[in-house]
């Protein structure tokens, strides 16, 4: 399953079902078909995210070499920072403009 985020202020963030379940596991949204994250919740997130790539970098995993979430080797060489990032961006453009994120609608 591919997860679409999308935005009415930015370009569509798309990732595998993995992926996108942890990066909303971290943020504190229920991994699902559908959901939304609203202006209000966004600065929480982009810092929730920030804070998980800094805690998994502090800890001895160079960026490049985090392990993913679905165990693959191929997942493990993409550190969370990169696989994050599109989505950050995507937060803080919505944010900025008033807009939220949503996926699945």
């Amino acid at each position: 399953m591919l997860y679409k985020f999308k935005s009415p202020v930015a370009a569509d963030v798309i990732m595998l079902q993995p992926n996108a379940e942890e990066l909303l596991k971290i943020i504190g949204k229920t991994p699902g078909p559908t959901g939304i994250v609203t202006v209000a919740q966004a600065p929480a997130a982009i810092a929730a995210l920030r804070a998980e790539i800094a805690r998994r970098e502090a800890k001895g995993a160079a960026p490049g070499t985090a392990t993913g979430a679905t165990g693959n080797e191929e997942d493990d060489v993409i550190s969370l920072r990169h696989r994050a990032t599109p989505f950050i961006e995507l937060l803080e453009r919505s944010s900025a403009a008033g807009k939220d994120v949503v996926w699945g609608v």
